[in-house]
């Protein structure tokens, strides 16, 4: 599958709609955004179960903001619309493999469970 533009109209819908979401946030005039690029692009060929997005922050500079975005290349993940991971640099193939293996191996239940307050009897 081939990665998507991202935006703030879509972005919302896309995070809670599937299962796994890998976004790159990257701009134009990067050096490490135009070497991270075709790895991500390569693992999203390998990966079609995956939705692999990119986001361009001059197009989208109040999205990077409202997310924090401070430095370029960075990368989220999502799984079942949760932020599971968030790192800014780029990664080599195998490193962003390790981040796909990880976050599918993630035990969500176990991820919840950790987000939400226990409720007292």
């Amino acid at each position: 599958m081939a990665t998507r533009n991202l935006t703030t109209a879509d972005i919302q819908s896309t995070i809670v709609d599937n299962d796994i979401v890998l976004v790159d946030f990257w701009a134009a005039w990067c050096g490490p955004c135009r070497q991270f690029g075709p790895v991500f692009e390569k693992a999203s060929d390998a990966h079609p179960d995956i939705v692999f997005g990119k986001i361009d922050t001059e197009a989208e500079q109040a999205l990077a903001a409202q997310l924090n975005i401070t430095s370029i290349p960075t990368l989220m993940a999502f799984r079942e619309g949760i932020l599971v991971f968030n790192q800014a640099g780029a990664l080599p193939a195998a490193g962003l493999n390790q981040v796909i293996e990880a976050v599918q191996g993630l035990d969500m239940e176990q991820v919840r469970s950790q987000l939400l307050p226990i409720a007292e009897d």
